[in-house]
């Protein structure tokens, strides 16, 4: 299932980059590139690192230094990394009940969104990991996908009647902007600022940190927070490592990560407001939409069958119907 050299890539990687370790339980975490996801690895370290008295210790590696998403994953199932994080597309095809958080408009608030990640579902999705070694620790927020468009207020899905949207390159999401009546336009990230600024595309979907960070507000003027896709980071751990500490020490390194991941959602929402002012001042329409607006994109959703195909790609398809009904 997996390729040698990506794990030995990865290893050698990470003992280039990682000091020795002092002892049996000094943790190597993979983290990732988010702020907010930096900061609370931080947050981890220190709770865990005061709760144990030092027994346990935590050496962060930041900015994907030990590899990405997927070469994380790989690396802390053989055992090379210690704990690592990776948004849900990469875990997908190992896990495939990952594939719920491809459903658009699955979840239509944050409350509703962290009551489904820290219930039942969430929680049976983290305990499915266990069959190929990894330990699942929680989510912590990658954050929902929202739409940008040049001159006009997008608030219900006639209002993409004929746009060109980019998108990714992923049957339910080509599917669901179809739905919705845009043309659904997979391209090359990097080429996206330059098809916008020239018109190759009317508009794009991304997170806000992602459409502040490449400066989108420079070559679209209206932002409307669809909110359509929430995409969680995963954090997890060698199960065999995790297994290896002691029951009190597994105590505190859980208790450890429900406060990080507390800590780590808020300050990404803060992050988020922020955006959005900022954005504002420069003069972009942003449009929030109603519970009624979100029902309408989430009924078209229905009415297309897309969660049909998001089901037909997972083990417990049973899943989606549960994080619908709440």
């Amino acid at each position: 299932m997996f390729h040698k050299t990506i794990r030995y890539t990865a290893l050698a990687a990470s003992l280039a980059l990682a000091p020795a370790l002092a002892s049996a339980d000094t943790l190597r975490f993979a983290n990732v590139t988010s702020t907010s996801a930096k900061e609370a690895g931080v947050e981890f370290k220190n709770a865990l690192e005061a709760a144990t008295d030092g027994a346990v210790k935590v050496n962060l590696f930041n900015d994907n230094q030990l590899g990405d998403d997927r070469v994380a994953t790989e690396s802390t199932i053989f055992g090379d990394i210690d704990i690592g994080v990776s948004s849900t597309s990469p875990l997908a095809s190992l896990f495939p009940d990952f594939y719920l958080f491809d459903a658009p408009f699955l979840f239509l608030s944050s409350e509703q969104t962290y009551a489904a990640l820290d219930g039942e579902v969430g929680q049976a999705i983290l305990k499915s990991m266990e069959k190929k070694g990894l330990k699942g620790l929680g989510f912590w927020e990658n954050g929902f996908r929202n739409f940008t468009n040049n001159g006009k207020v997008v608030a219900l899905p006639g209002d993409l009647s004929g746009m060109k949207v980019r998108t990714m390159e992923n049957e339910v999401h080509l599917a669901a902007w179809r739905a919705f009546g845009a043309n659904p336009t997979p391209m090359a990230f990097t080429e996206l600022f330059t098809a916008l600024q020239q018109g190759t595309v009317d508009a794009q979907e991304n997170p806000l940190g992602i459409i502040d960070g490449n400066r989108f507000q420079e070559v679209q003027d209206h932002v409307t927070l669809t909110q359509h896709v929430y995409t969680p980071y995963v954090v997890f751990m060698n199960l065999d490592k995790f297994n290896s500490l002691s029951e009190e020490n597994q105590v505190a390194l859980m208790d450890a990560m429900d406060m990080a991941k507390e800590f780590q959602r808020n300050r990404s929402q803060e992050l988020e407001s922020e955006i959005i002012g900022g954005i504002r001042g420069e003069g972009v329409v942003v449009t929030e939409l109603t519970e009624e607006q979100k029902a309408a994109w989430q009924g078209a959703v229905v009415d297309a069958k897309i969660y049909d195909v998001v089901k037909s790609n997972m083990d417990q398809p049973d899943y989606v119907d549960q994080v619908l009904s709440k």
